[in-house]
């Protein structure tokens, strides 16, 4: 009876994800929401549909040390090097300032105790990784300026969760021995990551190369998978974090030749009980508490937005991100991150956090997380009236003017091109290498410096702003490129410039129908999608592969222009 019972508790549990997973999907929201919310559907304190809390704790802690192991194996310090300094000092400054904050405001605000107000600033100073990337994705803006900002912050979020889960446990302490628990565990930090060194050099090696020898994905798969419990087990029993153990065994693996083959295996088993993990944090919160205390949850709601907003947005003004950049950035990661869960988790089983100040931080995440696709929206087209209805030419105030710096002399150029990231880089070095010049309205201050060095005419600024545009001497231009992923910044900038020069050829980058018919009707007569012509480009390889002379392919190519077979435009940029 026992055994029936689990296998329909785990079946029920694996369809609510799902279900949830779906709605989420077609509602275009995160999937982790989704999770969440039918978590709390079939919660204990809703439907009552699983009640076996033996199960969902097993479950969750199966998904935070799998999590947890894919981060070790994920984790590069390379991809904060995108976005410059703000990447790392700009990310560490976001945590430390937040966290700070959160102590003033669970302290002042909500006369919480000093260790309560602690773990309070180091849950508000994470963001949601999947909720970011998600919004992101959809809103077609992963390459944008503030997109590559985000990912930058959340990825040094999630590398400083491993700190967070070291002196989290440490909080539950007493207070005169605290600062000897910290050395303690310290301590018992660097032992552990000599052993994993230890490890990862003569024993892990030499593991993998045998099983990897057989050839057998299963007995690969099942060894990472052991691997990676082995350790959350052992740094448990030594008196750590279980979930240290499997980010430290991840971090190990992924310095081997064995890495990207256990991140690729390892995968689809994290996504199942990371879905699972989210599902029991759902079941975890009684909507009855939310309705009871619903002033006190918007007022922790509103406490956590305005911090994080003001910090992030703050932080990346700070470091010369001007206009609407900082107010995106700060829209994007006004959330709780999936992490800040683990910490809560631990907050409960150290005696920190009492149920009420639990059940307070899960229905303020959700909350959040919820918030965060309508804050990213409302910060876009503010941000796009804002740049368009700023009339040409008027003086810009101190606050929203972009710092401008033309180099190496501002010499008007017969091409501008809008925006230089992978795209407008490569269009550049097509036109330098056929001996054209052009210059480059770029936002981006590292990649600014590059091309002063560089000696090529450039602007610092934000293009979709007309009064960067006024300084481009778009009069004398011929053709200008618009390179940007972001809809709403094409069609701005589009608009600004014809104001300036009517006469002005335009090739932009689009990817959804709106804005092609928007653009089409401003006289843009050269549009690009960079997804149609990756799909002619493949059509033309795959029929050059199968051996179609040069001649077939080209007409072929030109019949499927003609009849457009293949959509030139998406309605919704792909995730």
């Amino acid at each position: 009876m026992e055994q029936s019972d689990l296998v329909i508790n785990m079946t029920l549990l694996l369809g609510a994800a799902l279900v949830g997973g779906m709605i989420a999907h077609r509602l275009r929201q995160p999937v982790v929401l989704g999770y969440l919310i039918v978590g709390v559907a079939v919660g204990p304190h809703a439907l009552s549909l699983v009640n076996d809390l033996v199960l969902i704790e097993a479950a969750a802690t199966m998904g935070v040390a799998l999590l947890m192991l894919t981060l070790g194996l994920e984790v590069s310090f390379a991809q904060l090097r995108l976005v410059g300094k703000i990447g790392l000092w700009g990310g560490i400054l976001q945590i430390l300032v937040t966290f700070a904050l959160g102590i003033l405001a669970g302290s002042l605000v909500f006369r919480w105790s000093l260790s309560q107000a602690v773990l309070f600033g180091l849950i508000i100073s994470l963001s949601s990784t999947m909720v970011g990337l998600k919004i992101l994705m959809d809103r077609g803006e992963l390459d944008s300026i503030h997109g590559r900002i985000m990912i930058a912050m959340l990825i040094l979020q999630d590398i400083s969760v491993v700190l967070m889960i070291i002196i989290t446990p440490v909080l539950g302490q007493a207070g005169q021995n605290l600062f000897l628990a910290l050395g303690t565990a310290a301590g018992k930090v660097l032992l552990a990551i000599g052993v994993a060194i230890v490890a990862g050099l003569w024993v892990l090696p030499w593991l993998m190369g045998r099983v990897g020898g057989v050839r057998s994905r299963e007995l690969f798969l099942l060894t990472v998978l052991v691997m990676g419990l082995g350790a959350a087990i052992s740094t448990q029993v030594f008196g750590l974090s279980a979930v240290f153990g499997a980010f430290l065994i991840g971090l190990v693996l992924r310095e081997t030749k064995f890495g990207h083959q256990a991140l690729a295996e390892i995968t689809p088993l994290r996504d199942i009980f990371a879905a699972l993990f989210f599902v029991s944090l759902g079941m975890l919160l009684d909507p009855r508490f939310i309705v009871d205390y619903w002033w006190l949850v918007a007022e922790v709601v509103a406490v956590i937005i305005f911090i994080k907003f003001v910090t992030i947005s703050g932080i990346v003004r700070l470091f010369g991100y001007r206009g609407g950049i900082s107010v995106m950035a700060g829209a994007g990661l006004l959330q709780i991150g999936e992490f800040s869960f683990i910490l809560a988790q631990f907050g409960i089983d150290t005696g920190v956090f009492s149920n009420q100040s639990y059940s307070l931080i899960i229905a303020s995440a959700i909350i959040t997380m919820l918030l965060t696709p309508l804050s990213m929206s409302v910060a876009g087209r503010l941000r796009g009236r804002l740049a368009y209805r700023s009339p040409v030419g008027a003086p810009a105030s101190q606050e929203e003017a972009p710092l401008l710096a033309i180099e190496p002399d501002g010499a008007a150029q017969p091409i501008v091109i809008a925006g230089f990231g992978r795209v407008g880089q490569n269009v550049a070095q097509g036109l330098q290498d056929v001996g054209l010049a052009y210059s480059v309205i770029e936002i981006d201050p590292e990649l600014i410096f590059n091309l002063r060095c560089d000696g090529v005419a450039c602007i610092y600024g934000d293009a979709s702003n007309s009064h960067v545009l006024a300084r481009a001497d778009l009069a004398k231009a011929r053709i200008m490129v618009v390179t940007y992923p972001d809809p709403l910044a094409v069609v701005t900038t589009v608009k600004n410039a014809l104001a300036i020069n009517p006469k002005l050829k335009i090739v932009a980058r689009v990817h959804r129908v709106k804005e092609a018919e928007l653009l089409k009707k401003l006289g843009v007569e050269e549009l690009i999608s960079p997804e149609y012509e990756a799909s002619l480009e493949f059509i033309r390889r795959t029929l050059s592969a199968v051996g179609w002379k040069k001649t077939d392919v080209k007409q072929a190519l030109s019949t499927i222009q003609e009849s457009e077979d293949i959509a030139e435009f998406s309605e919704e940029p792909e995730a």
